[in-house]
């Protein structure tokens, strides 16, 4: 077994181990630039993200663990994953199709779906296709039923670390029967460096006038809400802690921000979705995607019990995602986008992570 330290500490040998029967390891991309993100396929996910900070340089801004080994017993399974067939919550776990319903989707969030279920596409083996020393191809194949979802269902994800220190995420998928599809990246963020201990003197900037309200287990009441006036806004940049506390019913529910915000541009547009600074490092991130919403999390239910990389520890609102999608529970607010896939159709999306300073 050869390994390698990656820039970000991590050794490539501990990613390499067989889960499922199938060989899981790390991918190291590189940009001219110097920095470097490493994928692992076991989940999709996104181990490591070195970018510059105003000084020039290299800090990791995702949370994450050391090896394969702790991914698989994190009471975080989400860190930096690709989440599917269906990305955030689906109410009560059922749904209808052309008449069909599929009722047998796992309840793994209070009373419905969260993420694909028990087994969703953070938790299975992909398969590495088209590796370059900027970009990595994954592959994973859905079979009819799993999860209690319709169709064998293929997905390939391509990640890319680009010369402008971009990080850009392309989903490309086909399936054989009618079926519903919601994929996201879930990467927790601290643009001060993995290990610091709050997001909550974080700049946040997202282009959104309306959010979707939801009752106390996640799930949209329906109509989307304007922001202006609540403590949900951050059209004009705001911290992201200055109001995250207030008595708010939607901050109460959810222990702070865990809500799908709708992007202010077209219905399948690729455009601007929300800018990201740490006031410590000058780090910027910006998103763009072509998806209608992201969901902004907190970290509110991170605990700091577990054991992240380099043996950090990360506690509530030590991160937190802008995880590009559909809205939650589509499949039943025919109101809301589509999140149907149909035989014939190519369900495709993209989304950009991009990284300077100031």
């Amino acid at each position: 077994m050869e390994n390698s330290n990656t820039l970000s500490g991590l050794q490539t040998a501990k990613f390499e181990t067989t889960v499922d029967g199938k060989k899981t390891q790390l991918f190291v991309l590189t940009n001219e630039n110097g920095c470097e993100m490493t994928v692992t396929n076991y989940g999709a996910k996104i181990a490591s993200l070195m970018v510059p900070d105003k000084n020039g340089k290299l800090i990791d801004v995702v949370t994450g663990h050391d090896s394969i080994e702790d991914y698989l017993t994190s009471e975080e399974p989400y860190f930096g994953a690709i989440c599917g067939r269906y990305g955030n919550r689906i109410a009560k776990g059922t749904f209808t199709i052309d008449g069909n319903t599929y009722n047998n989707l796992a309840i793994n969030n209070g009373p419905n779906s969260l993420h694909g279920g028990i087994k969703g596409f953070n938790a299975v083996v992909w398969t590495p296709k088209n590796n370059t020393s900027d970009s990595i191809e994954l592959e994973y194949m859905s079979a009819d039923g799993e999860e209690g979802f319709p169709g064998n269902l293929t997905t390939i994800v391509t990640y890319t670390l680009t010369n402008s220190n971009e990080v850009v995420i392309d989903y490309k998928a086909t399936t054989d029967k009618p079926t519903v599809l919601n994929l996201t990246n879930h990467s927790y963020f601290n643009l001060s460096g993995e290990g610091n201990d709050t997001i909550n003197d974080h700049i946040l900037e997202i282009n959104a006038s309306t959010y979707l309200p939801t009752d106390n287990t996640a799930i949209p009441y329906g109509a989307p809400e304007k922001l202006e006036g609540t403590p949900m806004d951050f059209k004009a940049p705001e911290l992201v802690g200055k109001r995250i506390n207030e008595n708010f019913e939607q901050l109460i529910f959810g222990k702070g921000y865990d809500h799908t915000y709708i992007i202010d541009k077209p219905l399948n547009e690729y455009g601007f979705c929300a800018k990201l600074t740490s006031p410590i490092s000058g780090i910027v991130m910006e998103t763009y995607t072509t998806e209608p919403g992201v969901q902004l999390y907190t970290g509110n239910w991170m605990t700091g019990n577990l054991r992240g990389k380099h043996d950090h520890r990360y506690p509530m609102r030590s991160a937190l995602c802008l995880e590009t999608q559909h809205y939650p529970d589509s499949p039943n607010k025919p109101e809301y986008p589509s999140t149907e896939l149909r035989p014939g159709e190519v369900y495709t999306s993209k989304t950009v992570y991009k990284f300077t300073t100031k």
